[in-house]
């Protein structure tokens, strides 16, 4: 991935919290992303454990691409043996450059695995020029 094409902002909890203030109480954890790029797309993947689609949201503003996302309290009935993830939010910000088509990002949140696709415009596709 180019950093001129997407920025990942580097930020702390602290900082986080300087930006904007949340609404939600509790714990924000940053969650690790795997991001790719093919000649039509970049992807990001980010882990999300125990958060489902109702909780998490994903807001574009101007440039920046924010991941939001709470991981329900844990089930009563269960009890963990063994438990390493977290409960409480998820929370990440991007900052999209110009050659990404904002219009046309689609997610899908499967199996705590966020897939955000994020189309890049035509003039942004590589592509041969014919000489003749």
């Amino acid at each position: 991935m180019k950093d001129k094409e997407l920025e990942v902002q580097k930020s702390t909890q602290s900082e986080s919290s300087a930006k904007a203030e949340g609404t939600r109480e509790g714990v924000y954890y940053r969650p690790r992303v795997d991001i790719y790029e093919t000649e039509k797309e970049l992807t990001l993947l980010a882990d999300l454990p125990g958060v489902d689609p109702k909780n998490l949201e994903i807001d574009l503003r101007d440039d920046t691409l924010t991941i939001l996302g709470k991981a329900d309290v844990e089930d009563e009935e269960r009890r963990y043996l063994v438990r390493e993830y977290g409960v409480g939010n998820y929370q990440r910000q991007f900052t999209l450059s110009e050659v990404i088509d904002q219009e046309k990002i689609s997610a899908q949140l499967t199996n705590g695995v966020l897939t955000l696709v994020l189309p890049k415009v035509e003039k942004a596709k590589p592509r041969k020029i014919a000489v003749s």
